[in-house]
């Protein structure tokens, strides 16, 4: 229960970080989001380490556990977050949510064949309305906006959809497949335990983004970082901080069947954030409202035991057939 909270507290931050890079990279380069974004995730990860009094926890990690956190941090952070603030540039963050969350099968599909995670029957429920949610806040391109809103008209901002729906896939590649990196090196563990895993995963990124800026022109680049995009990059880093600090203490007490799918809430999050920041930059469409409650439904369900729902419903052969159900 507390491992499906966490990661609902940090599908919130998730969305704030969407929201605030997407208004960085407007006038800023997404190499600027990344050169800020994730060498600051050391200091948070070490800090709340402190704050557990979990430093401890760093030693009990084999060089197998952090090799598999080392890869999960190069992936989720550098290569999957160069792909979401690249994506978010060309199309918005409202519209890369949806085809975000196409990494919730790539997570549930390498956590019951990788890692012999199983499926119920509730869990299934959950999932399906998680992912329904989310798709309902897509509008048709071309689509009217919703009578009386005060949002902007269509044509404030024009995606690039070819470059968005690339970056958006690869992101949901990376995003997707990252969570059960982290889930083998963790191994099982306490919140503290996922904070030091959280730590190295960082550590790791911040190297591979060392690496990337030795290339020439890239520190021209970030010395051009205005101060209004380097606030919002900041405020970023510390969402998304926060954000991961989160998902790692909830994979360290649940499985990734109940992470991922909780974590597919932050495309709703990532809609009112939007609206409160950045609503000349993005497309909003009519069927928010729809999918926060289908998405909030489905979240609702993920959390409930097999035990519980025995206990509730009636039972009947059928029911008690069901919630027998694993899969595979």
């Amino acid at each position: 229960m507390l491992g499906g909270f966490l990661a609902f507290l940090s599908a919130a931050a998730f969305s704030l970080n969407n929201a605030a890079a997407r208004r960085g990279v407007v006038s800023g380069s997404v190499w600027q989001g990344l050169a800020v974004s994730v060498p600051i995730g050391v200091p948070f990860f070490f800090v709340a380490l402190l704050i557990f009094g979990s430093l401890n926890d760093l030693g009990t990690f084999t060089p197998a556990n952090m090799a598999w956190l080392g890869a999960a941090g190069v992936l989720h952070f550098v290569i999957g977050r160069y792909a979401n603030y690249r994506g978010t540039k060309a199309i918005g963050s409202n519209l890369m949510g949806p085809i975000q969350d196409t990494n919730i099968l790539v997570s549930l599909g390498l956590a019951v064949f990788w890692l012999g995670e199983k499926l119920s029957a509730i869990m299934a429920l959950g999932i399906i309305l998680v992912c329904i949610g989310p798709a309902l806040t897509w509008r048709r391109r071309g689509a009217k906006p919703a009578a009386g809103t005060s949002g902007p008209a269509p044509s404030a901002f024009n995606p690039a959809w070819g470059e968005g729906v690339f970056f958006a896939v690869v992101s949901a590649l990376a995003y997707g497949t990252s969570p059960v990196l982290v889930r083998l090196g963790l191994d099982g563990g306490s919140v503290g335990r996922g904070a030091a895993a959280g730590l190295i995963s960082y550590i790791a990124a911040s190297g591979a983004v060392a690496l990337l800026f030795m290339r020439p022109g890239s520190l021209a680049d970030l010395r051009a970082t205005g101060r209004g995009n380097l606030r919002w990059f900041v405020f970023a880093s510390f969402a998304v901080g926060l954000a991961q600090l989160l998902r790692y203490m909830a994979l360290a007490l649940a499985p990734v069947t109940v992470v991922a799918p909780m974590m597919r809430l932050s495309s709703l999050f990532r809609v009112y954030f939007s609206w409160l920041i950045n609503r000349e930059h993005e497309i909003f469409s009519r069927g928010v409202l729809l999918g926060t409650v289908v998405s909030v439904a489905g979240a609702l369900v993920l959390s409930v035991q097999v035990d519980v729902a025995r206990s509730v419903l009636p039972a009947w052969d059928w029911i008690a057939a069901l919630l027998a159900w694993r899969w595979p």
